[in-house]
């Protein structure tokens, strides 16, 4: 029994074991990608967990968002309907012949063709394994290591017997690849409870499916040795027959041209993709708002409200003509980048020189946060819990009221916390310099009062911030520089770069301006993109990034010192959307609090670094605490990284810097209650260390470890 759906140009069925009191209401929430608890595949398609509240109690779920935008899907869906009722006819007519496949609960499509949205829901199965990592680990030599429970023939006889009974059912899968086969171990491994089959959106159901039909999906399971393609096609036969020969040549045909098609299909798309992103404008998530309409290819950014960032509708092309436009600021940029560089080369010398030559009080590590208005006491508990005494709150010029921030701001001053404010910039207010202006004043006036330091600008070099040219920041720096120092002593910061371009730093504060001065330089420092804290790009690790910020920072003409405050770090997780970076660069959880500590110590260790601030203490995506749907804030492993940090070396610590050791290990001294203590870590898998002269050695992993010495 299924119940027909209609609703804001939307249709669709949901299934009786959806079980919800508005099905129509709950589709239009699954459809937002704001709903997932986690991410399990965000592409061309998105693919994440849900959780639904039906009347049997929370119901797990796995949502798979179609987009049917281009010309061939859009002639696809027009011929056979959308992905999503595809899917949910075949996952149908799967569970009526008997095979296994996650009970359909819910599809929905847009009534416009053109739209090209459509959603299938399904219900979650945890504990399965995908046998794609069986099959690799197979491959590799390496299956019986990594999968005691399960024997390899035991799954592909069982793959065999379920292909079998699809093909005999009338259902051609036609995407019968390891990575849509999810495996229930047996009890020994001798056994399987089930295989289950997914990505159902490319079936033909309801006609008999020939033999080159069988072969093409026996085909796609990427079986590298002879004897287990051989045992697969003798399981879909069965013992009591001979394979016939005319399907072992279909096989091996079918075997052939699909992996060998896909092996250039790779080889081309990286070059297709470059070529393709200056001839055609990227796509954007279906979350993310259209630019507005009428917008000039400088306006066409729009805030992505699940990553919390802007998006830049516009294209490759479009951006470089703009920047042939500006090409007589990026001139005078590049002439002031000229010019300081025997500056900053001389300044980096000497600062490499003196590095870790005595030891200096630990300034503490920091957190970047906003406020939480789902719960503020939580927030604030979160915080406390944490233990750090010093956040950076992002105040957003653009908004039109800041009661929550103020509230906030109060809350931490209130606990002696030191508060440094920043305030980004958005295209509508570098556009409005007198829209800017009154924010900064009624910003000025309400937060002054519970803090001193100000960062001003944010990513500058990314031109969905709304800066295009250096020229236009200094403009926008000096009118906030004004305002704010009418406030009386405050301490402002810039240009807040982001990433590592110490070039785009260098001629931005090199810049002749009449009256706009930092007292310190601000820095977005992701170093995600290259991994671990340790790697090197251009040459430099994170201690030599800091060194050459502060180099450039004391050798500037617009920074008065060589005072230098991290104000971004973080290491992305994969969860789709809500991930401000891509999923190259994404970690897992316990590798981004392992990194976190790593980070601080390597930083602030450098003694170059006045401030390092993690941005930001609840988000999905990269922060430390995960909002959760039922209104909870869960701490991740990173959460307690921070925490375990700012306990073990509080502020004014005496720290004594790297202690040297073997390759691979890293260990830093402090100096703590009349004693001492070492954090300790491994950059090259488990190491033994002593950490004095005859003292026991101790284990060491990629995890910071704090040790009496």
């Amino acid at each position: 029994m299924t119940l027909e759906l209609a609703f804001d140009g939307f249709r669709g069925e949901a299934a009786a074991a959806l079980a919800v009191a508005d099905p129509a209401a709950e589709a239009r929430r699954l459809l937002d990608p704001a709903s997932a608890l986690e991410t399990l595949h965000w592409g061309r398609n998105y693919l994440y967990r849900a959780r639904v509240e039906s009347r049997g109690g929370p119901l797990e779920v796995v949502v798979k968002q179609f987009r049917e935008t281009g010309l061939r899907a859009r002639w696809r869906r027009a011929r056979r309907g959308s992905r999503g009722a595809r899917s949910w006819r075949a996952a149908r007519s799967l569970a009526a012949a008997g095979i296994g496949t996650p009970e359909p609960l819910l599809f929905l499509e847009s009534a416009a063709a053109a739209d090209g949205v459509s959603l299938f829901v399904c219900r979650h199965l945890g504990g399965r394994l995908e046998a794609r990592y069986l099959v690799r680990a197979r491959n590799a030599g390496r299956d019986r290591e990594e999968f005691p429970g399960l024997r390899f023939e035991v799954f592909l006889d069982a793959a065999a017997a379920l292909a079998r009974r699809l093909h005999d059912a009338g259902i051609w899968h036609r995407d019968f690849s390891s990575g849509n086969l999810l495996v229930e171990p047996g009890s020994t491994p001798e056994s399987i409870a089930e295989i289950v089959l997914v990505d159902l959106d490319r079936c033909r159901v309801g006609r008999a499916v020939a033999l080159g039909e069988r072969m093409r999906d026996l085909a796609r399971l990427p079986l590298e040795r002879s004897e287990d393609r051989a045992r697969l096609l003798a399981a879909y036969f069965g013992p009591e027959s001979r394979v016939p020969a005319r399907a072992r040549l279909a096989y091996e045909l079918a075997r052939r041209v699909f992996h060998g098609r896909h092996r250039a299909k790779n080889r081309l798309r990286g070059a297709w993709s470059a070529a393709r992103s200056w001839l055609v404008p990227r796509g954007a998530h279906a979350h993310i708002p259209p630019p507005p309409a009428g917008a000039s290819a400088r306006d066409k950014i729009v805030w992505d409200r699940l990553s919390d960032q802007p998006h830049s509708h516009a294209g490759r092309l479009e951006r470089a003509r703009i920047r042939l436009a500006d090409l007589g600021d990026h001139a005078r940029s590049a002439a002031a980048l000229a010019g300081a560089l025997p500056r900053i080369r001389r300044s980096y010398r000497e600062l490499v020189r003196a590095r870790n030559q005595a030891p200096f009080p630990w300034p503490g590590v920091g957190v970047a946060l906003r406020p939480w208005p789902d719960d503020p006491p939580a927030l604030l508990a979160a915080f406390d819990e944490l233990g750090v005494r010093q956040a950076l709150v992002r105040l957003e010029p653009w908004q039109s009221g800041h009661d929550d921030e103020e509230a906030l701001a109060r809350a931490l001053a209130g606990r002696g916390v030191e508060l440094t404010f920043s305030l980004p910039q958005t295209r509508e207010l570098v556009r409005d310099p007198a829209r800017w202006r009154g924010a900064i004043e009624e910003l000025g006036e309400r937060f002054t009062p519970f803090g001193t330091r100000f960062q001003i600008g944010q990513a500058i070099n990314r031109s969905k911030w709304g800066v295009w040219s250096y020229g236009e920041y200094l403009e926008l720096a000096s009118a906030a520089a004004e305002i704010l120092r009418r406030r009386g002593a405050v301490e402002l910061a810039g240009p807040a770069v982001i990433d590592f371009e110490a070039h785009a730093t260098a001629a931005a504060v090199n810049r002749r301006h009449p009256s706009l001065r930092f007292d310190a330089l601000a820095s977005l420092l992701y170093v995600d993109r290259r991994g671990a804290p340790e790697s090197r790009q251009l040459g430099f690790d994170t201690v030599d990034k800091v060194t050459l910020l502060a180099a450039i920072a004391g050798s500037s003409r617009l920074v008065t010192s060589r005072r230098h405050w991290i104000t971004e770090v973080n290491w992305p997780l994969a969860e789709g959307p809500h991930s401000p970076a891509g999923r190259k660069v994404a970690v897992d959880e316990a590798t981004q609090a392992d990194y976190l500590a790593r980070f601080y110590l390597l930083a602030l260790g450098s003694g170059y670094a006045e401030r390092v601030f993690w941005w930001q203490l609840v988000a999905k995506g990269y922060g430390l605490v995960d909002p959760e749907p039922g209104g909870g804030l869960r701490r991740r492993p990173a959460f307690r990284a921070l925490a375990e940090l700012a306990r073990a070396i509080p502020p004014g610590t005496l720290c004594y810097g790297p202690s040297p050791g073997p390759p691979g290990v890293r260990c830093y001294r402090f100096g703590v209650d009349g004693g001492e203590i070492a954090a300790a870590w491994s950059v090259e898998g488990p190491r033994r260390l002593a950490l004095a002269p005859g003292s026991a050695e101790v284990e060491l992993d990629g995890r910071v470890r704090f040790f009496p010495l």
